[in-house]
């Protein structure tokens, strides 16, 4: 292997940037990193280069350790996106700029310049400045002066994103001859899809500093493992139905397994991807033998033209129990939206807005199973040990992994703990084959917020005292809920099963975050939901209308999830006061609260709502940080 990374990591302050990433990148290869901004690629990139000294983890270069080697000693080539070229010399002195540095023979420096400038499409243009270049002939000169030195490695940070349309496609062709002659093995960023489709052998998707999955082009469009691969990469439809007799059942519609289908228990989700361009569209029902399997009739939502095809979307009603992934739902609508492609010189009329047609799918793909992912931190106290019975009767419930921590102050008591939390597994989880243990040692607020990170976990499930004399929460969960990015779920007593769950919102954008993560484990349990809005006795002019239609899309997008759902308006000046009432009346099992972001919980404003209901109650608490 020419590059191979091993736990990889790198944090900035409290957020973990690179999460234990490893990769395997072969001789002579192109290997793209794909992923949005502040996925982290670049500073995988940075970290390979020797710019950046990551925390944790190895880098071998061709065999050699390099993890800790200055830059100039990995025999690496590094191209920026903002060119990075000197102002004030030549193309020609730019690439022979570094085997200057290396005391290279002058006709020498001239014969490779030469060569290089030619192979990149420069040739005739060495005694040029830079601002004699356009902005493509410029990057065309950073590339050749990466390549200059030979290098065994050669790194490219997004090369192409400051460039225009037709510039960044000619680039593309050039660097994938260049490449594919020198044989260099390179690693490239981007987040442009196409690019990376276009140039790589191979693809890695990284999102929040993790390695999602790795796959050619193909393997990720046609047959991708994970949700977040399927959703990302192209565009697409997945819809989570239910195996049902050795069957996918997508409300109305039956279809059969796939061949390479993972394994899925009876009535487990099911969550199936279907491209655009495999969706065919007709007025008449499709032939039950035939290649094309029927999946419900829907209505034309709108079409768009994009010169070789057409996209038409349509809106589905016949598809009751079947939760829709992608194209997400709109917040409070009812029906599932699917995506098409069509050829552009199919009948434009055929899908006018409000056409009724048969959706059929001639090809799909079932995703591997996967569930809520929960991280259960336990310790000596009945807190902890209601934490470690209520977290892992959830992850039954849940279908997900589940890891169970708990933080030693010392280093020699790490191996006791292992043997601990071992010994807890098998008593309070008995044969889960997700549930994993794991002991950091440190600050015990501190490690649990990097293991939740690092873990990219969705839920961290803590216990709390129940002291009547004292505050419900102790230090560690209020350091906990004043920092907390990750949702934190509080339990005093291992209250199961979940039959209630009452969801509280403020409203607007950030009251969505806490009935969406509510629904999921109101679903997971198959709980009923509660949807509660309070307003004050003095409302300002609009706001009555506005907490109805919030409470009124919350309850439509809950149901259309598959869980039972009512809604509560209360009109009351102390939401807090009137959040406990109701959770002492209905006997909820479950109270699912939203948090403003951790930097207004660090000003001290701890006469939030959330935290006056932390305080006062023994119910287990779900608080749902804001993502703004």
């Amino acid at each position: 292997m020419s590059i191979v990374l091993t736990e990889l990591t790198k944090n900035f302050g409290d957020h973990v940037v690179v999460n234990h990433v490893s990769l395997e990148v072969h001789d002579g290869e192109f290997f793209v990193l794909l992923g949005g901004s502040g996925a982290g690629k670049s500073t995988v990139l940075r970290m390979i280069a020797g710019l950046t000294e990551p925390d944790s983890g190895k880098i071998e270069l061709n065999g050699r350790d390099v993890t800790f080697l200055p830059p100039q000693e990995r025999n690496t080539g590094f191209v920026f996106q903002n060119y990075s070229i000197f102002r004030h010399m030549t193309a020609a002195e730019n690439v022979e700029f570094g085997l200057r540095i290396r005391h290279v023979a002058a006709s020498e420096r001239r014969r490779r310049s030469a060569e290089l400038l030619e192979l990149v499409g420069l040739a005739g243009l060495g005694n040029r400045f830079p601002h004699q270049l356009s902005g493509g002939q410029q990057q065309r000169v950073a590339i050749a002066r990466a390549l200059a030195q030979g290098p065994a490695v050669f790194l490219l940070d997004e090369p192409f994103g400051a460039l225009d349309v037709k510039i960044r496609v000619q680039l593309r062709q050039s660097l994938k001859e260049i490449q594919h002659r020198l044989g260099v093995t390179t690693i490239q960023v981007t987040h442009d899809q196409e690019e990376a489709f276009e140039l790589a052998d191979r693809i890695g998707i990284v999102e929040r500093g993790t390695l999602v999955e790795v796959g050619t082009a193909e393997a990720l469009y046609h047959r991708p493992r994970s949700e977040f691969a399927a959703t990302f990469i192209g565009g697409g439809n997945v819809l989570v139905g239910r195996a049902e007799a050795g069957h996918i059942r997508l409300g109305g519609a039956t279809l059969p397994f796939t061949p390479d289908s993972p394994a899925h228990e009876e009535g487990a989700p099911v969550r199936v991807l279907f491209r655009p361009e495999t969706v065919r569209l007709q007025q008449d029902r499709f032939d039950p033998g035939g290649p094309v399997q029927t999946l419900a009739r829907g209505q034309v939502r709108d079409r768009l033209f994009a010169g070789p095809i057409q996209r038409v979307r349509l809106d589905v009603d016949g598809l009751q129990g079947v939760r829709p992934i992608t194209p997400p739902p709109a917040y409070g609508q009812r029906t599932t939206q699917i995506d098409s492609i069509q050829p552009s010189d199919a009948p434009g009329a055929l899908f006018t807005p409000g056409q009724s047609l048969w959706i059929g799918v001639e090809a799909y793909h079932i995703l591997e199973p996967t569930g809520l992912k929960l991280l259960i931190c336990c310790d000596d106290t009945p807190g902890g040990a209601a934490a470690s019975e209520f977290g892992c009767r959830l992850a039954h419930a849940a279908g997900g992994p589940a890891s169970l921590l708990t933080v030693v102050g010392a280093a020699e008591g790490v191996a006791q703990a292992r043997d601990r939390m071992e010994e807890l597994r098998r008593r309070t989880c008995g044969q889960h084959p997700m549930i994993h243990t794991r002991v950091r040692q440190g600050q015990t607020s501190a490690e649990i917020l990097l293991e939740a990170q690092e873990g990219s976990f969705e839920v961290a499930i803590l216990g709390r005292r129940s002291d009547d004399s004292e505050p419900a929460l102790g230090a560690t969960a209020t350091r906990l809920l004043e920092q907390s990015d990750v949702p934190l779920l509080f339990v005093t007593s291992p209250r199961w099963p979940i039959r209630r769950v009452l969801i509280c919102t403020a409203g607007g954008e950030p009251g969505k975050a806490n009935i969406l993560l509510g629904g999921r484990l109101a679903r997971r349990t198959q709980a009923e939901a509660t949807v509660l809005s309070v307003y004050p006795l003095r409302p300002a002019t609009g706001q009555v209308a506005r907490a109805t239609r919030h409470v009124e899309e919350a309850q439509a997008t809950l149901e259309a999830q598959g869980v039972r759902c009512q809604k509560r308006l209360e009109s009351r000046d102390n939401a807090a006061a009137c959040i406990l009432e109701e959770a002492e009346s209905g006997d909820y099992d479950l109270i699912v609260i939203g948090a403003p972001r951790p930097h207004d919980r660090r000003r001290g404003r701890r006469n939030e709502v959330v935290f006056r209901v932390a305080e006062a109650t023994n119910r287990p608490l779900l608080v749902v940080p804001v993502v703004t």
